[in-house]
């Protein structure tokens, strides 16, 4: 798998996706696209009339069809420009699509606020009429804002400020990814490794100790000098969502975040405070790490690179659609026998092609197939992600072929449970069918590591977001002093005494750009934890899977709440984190046992 990146007509056709199910070439994507203008404009008709159920049914029907047609161009554009980023065309057909977007989203915003204007006595007959009734859920979800929406006047001044507000995040990537510059740093050989904001963390989990030390003091330096810019950014952000939730009527910048969900503050709470019961088992991890790794001392610089120092076994991308094939036996016959078909019918472009873009996402539409890029190198890595985009994939299947397309889209709430729960189940079968204990021990390391970075470290991130919003709230200054002592002490909380904290430690939070879309990193804590308890249900009985795989099906159909406590799962009592948190201690008592039998 090491051989040189191709050029993308250098690839096979069968690894690479088919985008017919789309458009069957830009030719056609451009002629639908020629049509939009007429219809965006269509939109404005309803402007005035959305007092009747005859009307109201109107426009829900013809807003729902040109939202289809947009989205099938934007993300035809989308994965034409993903294939190979330096070519101009997919570029500017993504321009303008998005323009598009941009015009029909301008226009449309008229209708929350026209609807939520009416007497009450007449929204209520539009709800309660037999017209709407297959958009009432989401009509619903709209009243429940009414208190929080602002009249049409001031609704468009804030629209019109959404960028300025927006502005901290914008200016902070470009800061993070265009204008720092790192030193290049020594491995432990003297040889010079330059050092960028991407390919930091890969140089953490580098087998050199010195090239992790080396690489983590440059790396934290730069974020150093420019860390009363950062703070301020940050404060900025902070304060703009303060003040929005205040002019929204809202008690606090979180409630604002997490009601938009229907997600009680109580559900946020108990993920922090059944995290915390739980930190001894954190504690004796970083200890298993420390022993692992044979140091006397563990620096957060040692807290990323593998446990068990070896290369593993790789798998041509034919050997990983089989083993993903056989860990997902347990969710059925129809599951198993749509991810084989998306395998054979190329939902997937599988290699790295000079110019593709980096990382891995499913897309797709309700009139397509779904859609994942990846860049599959055969490591067990890069099964695991096949797997992961898969259960979004698969998520997204069952939801449009059960919902109508206004449900079909499910909620960030909920959008990392079926990823991660394939995640899991291909862990669990490595795990079941691996003899090697030094293998078995790899994979176990890769299963804590997820418990690691996504629930104990999202929780911190949650709780310091927490903490920072409501300092805002109160008036207190977010400059460096204070930040740095906010997340200095939530480290300790959470990575015990055995962990030396570096000076650097304290600076993190300000590379952490999940901040700049507030409340939004603890959805990956809950997701991972629901993942987990909905993994041991499916494992253990075919009729917990059917109802797993009823929860995928809904879709947005319900409350993200009640979509999961259907599939098993109840969040608002702190069961679920603490099975999956019990999961956890059981995968570190196996890591300990084979660590003594090993002789660490």
């Amino acid at each position: 798998m090491s051989e040189q990146v191709k050029d993308r007509n250098q690839i096979e056709k069968e690894y690479l996706w088919d985008l017919a199910t789309l458009y069957t070439s830009d030719e056609e994507w451009e002629k639908h696209f020629s049509t939009m203008d007429e219809k965006i404009q269509k939109v404005t008709s309803f402007v005035g009339k959305l007092n009747t159920p005859q009307n109201m049914k109107a426009y829900l029907d013809y807003q729902t069809s040109i939202s289809k047609e947009i989205e099938n161009l934007f993300n035809y554009a989308s994965l034409r420009r993903s294939e190979d980023t330096r070519e101009s065309y997919p570029q500017q057909m993504y321009a303008r699509i998005y323009g598009k977007y941009v015009t029909l989203a301008t226009l449309d915003s008229f209708a929350i606020p026209e609807f939520l204007s009416l007497a009450d006595e007449t929204i209520q007959e539009i709800l309660n009429s037999e017209e709407v009734k297959e958009y009432r859920f989401n009509l619903e979800l709209i009243v429940k804002q009414k208190p929080h929406t602002l009249s049409e006047k001031e609704e468009a001044l804030l629209a019109r400020f959404g960028e300025v507000l927006g502005a901290p995040g914008i200016v902070s990537d470009n800061l993070m990814d265009a204008d720092m510059k790192f030193e290049s740093v020594k491995d432990s050989q003297g040889n010079e490794i330059p050092l960028t904001g991407s390919n930091f963390i890969l140089l953490q989990t580098s087998k050199d100790r010195e090239l992790r030390k080396n690489a983590f003091k440059s790396f934290y330096k730069t974020y150093v000098e420019h860390i009363n810019t950062l703070a301020s950014l940050y404060s900025a952000n902070v304060k703009a969502a303060v003040a929005e939730a205040g002019t929204r009527h809202y008690q606090s910048s979180r409630e604002m975040s997490l009601e938009r969900n229907n997600i009680p503050l109580s559900v946020y709470d108990n993920l922090i405070d059944t995290v915390h019961k739980h930190m001894d088992t954190m504690y004796r991890y970083v200890r298993l790490r420390k022993r692992l790794l044979g140091v006397d001392e563990l620096h957060y610089y040692d807290l990323y690179t593998p446990l068990v120092q070896e290369d593993h076994k790789t798998y041509t991308y034919e050997e990983a659609q089989e083993v993903i094939l056989e860990a997902i036996k347990p969710l059925g016959e129809d599951y198993n026998n749509t991810v084989r078909n998306a395998f054979k019918d190329r939902w997937i472009d599988v290699y790295p092609n000079k110019g593709k873009s980096t990382g891995a996402y499913s897309s797709g539409t309700y009139d397509s197939n779904p859609f994942i890029l990846t860049n599959f190198t055969g490591t067990l890595d890069s099964v695991s992600t096949i797997a992961h985009e898969m259960g979004h994939s698969m998520h997204s299947w069952l939801a449009k072929h059960a919902q109508p397309p206004q449900y079909a889209d499910y909620t960030l709430f909920v959008a990392e449970v079926a990823s991660t729960v394939n995640e899991n189940l291909l862990i669990e079968h490595l795990m079941k069918n691996c003899e090697d204990p030094k293998e078995k021990l790899g994979y176990l390391n890769q299963y804590l590591e997820g418990f690691k970075g996504t629930v104990y470290r999202q929780t911190m991130f949650a709780e310091f977001e927490k903490i920072a919003h409501e300092m805002a709230q109160k008036g207190e200054a977010l400059d460096p002093k204070n930040l740095n002592e906010v997340y200095h002490n939530l480290i300790v909380q959470y990575f015990g005494d055995d962990l030396i904290l570096d000076e650097e430690v304290d600076y993190e939070w300000s590379r952490i750009p999940h901040f700049y879309r507030p409340f939004y990193v603890y959805v990956y804590a809950t997701g991972y934890t629901s993942a987990v308890a909905l993994s041991e249900l499916i494992m253990q009985s075919p009729e917990n899977a059917k109802k797993y795989l009823e929860f995928l099906s809904m879709g947005g159909s319900q409350y993200p709440l009640d979509e999961l406590r259907h599939g098993g799962v109840d969040l608002t009592t702190p069961e679920p984190i603490d099975i999956a948190l019990n999961k956890f201690a059981k995968a570190l008592d196996e890591a300990e046992k084979i660590a003594d039998e090993l002789g660490y």
